[in-house]
């Protein structure tokens, strides 16, 4: 199917193969779609999963000071993951770890006034990339491949302990 590129030309689009897995299929798009948004913050040096972070801390506070437990869980991650992602975050002061006054297992996660910034920022670039992303792919296209992907990632019977060999 031919397609317009940037400079007006055109190419062939290539067929989707029949033999692919849809893991591997995931982790190619994430990659892409990952590099398109990543150039679209550049300009304010952080990086998509950056952005994703502290927009879920963002979210996640409006109930309160967020633990490391419930943004580990909400971003579908690890917990030492996530404290490998927090690090620059932190070191750049865009959030701020402290420990739960009476509990000190708990440790809490939240923007600083740098991070809030930076986060006012970079929705704008980050509207501005969706919206592009959105005329590339279709708005209708997009709104259905939220809709799926967020069911991937709420879908419990797809934790790795779910996996059996039967």
């Amino acid at each position: 199917m031919p397609r317009s590129t940037a400079n007006g030309s055109t190419r062939t689009q290539r067929p989707v193969p029949r033999s692919s897995c849809t893991c591997g299929s995931l982790r190619k798009a994430s990659r892409r779609v990952s590099q398109f948004y990543d150039s679209a913050l550049a300009p304010i040096g952080i990086k998509s999963t950056q952005y994703s972070i502290l927009s879920e801390i963002e979210r996640g506070s409006v109930e309160g000071p967020v633990t490391m437990c419930e943004l580990a869980a909400a971003m579908v991650m690890d917990r030492s993951t996530l404290g490998h992602n927090l690090r620059p975050l932190q070191r750049d002061r865009l959030l701020a770890l402290r420990l739960h006054q009476h509990d000190l297992r708990k440790r809490y996660v939240e923007l600083t006034k740098e991070g809030r910034a930076l986060l006012r920022k970079a929705r704008r670039m980050w509207r501005i990339a969706e919206g592009r992303f959105e005329k590339m792919f279709g708005k209708q296209h997009a709104a259905e491949l939220r809709v799926v992907l967020w069911h991937i990632a709420n879908n419990p019977e797809l934790n790795s302990l779910a996996v059996s060999g039967d």
